[in-house]
Parts: C-alpha cells; sequence; structure tokens
C-alpha cells in the first residue's frame, strides 16, 4: 500500500495542489489502484518553496513538484512502490 498525502496549505493551494490531486485521483481511478494507494490531503508541511508543492509518498518528502512535471513525478516516485 502506498501512502500519498498531498499539502494543501495555503502556499501549495496556490501552487496548484487541487489540479495534481485531480492528476492522482484521476490515475487511481482509471488504473484502478484504489486497493493499492491511499490519497489525502495533508495541512502546511512547512517544506514551502517558490516552486511548487509538497508530497509525501510514504516516509519520503518531495518538494517542489510543479503540474508540469506531476506525470514524471507520478511514474518515477510512486509507480515503483506499485509492482
Amino acid at each position: 500500500m502506498v501512502e500519498v498525502k498531498v499539502c494543501v496549505g495555503s502556499s501549495c493551494f496556490l501552487k496548484h495542489a487541487p489540479d495534481i490531486v485531480e492528476y492522482i485521483n484521476k490515475k487511481i481511478e482509471t488504473e484502478d489502484l484504489w486497493d493499492k494507494i491511499i490519497l489525502s490531503g495533508s495541512f502546511c508541511a512547512g517544506k514551502c518553496n517558490r516552486i511548487g508543492v509538497t508530497i509525501f509518498v510514504n516516509d519520503q518528502v518531495y518538494t517542489g513538484v510543479t503540474v508540469d512535471e506531476i506525470e514524471k513525478f507520478w511514474n518515477e516516485k510512486i509507480v515503483p512502490y506499485l509492482n
């Protein structure tokens, strides 16, 4: 089981956290991964930066994730946990 938490604090919200959540949710839905991924939001993680959103994948913290790179992030940081 992979736990994915997306920061939805005010800074990340303004950096398109809802769009990132929507992307991940659609991937879970279209690939029928409900039994493999737990997706949730988190309050401010205190890891804010000027570029993008903070995402937790299990115990790993990734900062600065943008909408433009979410597909690459998905493939490199989440998919390996699914195999």
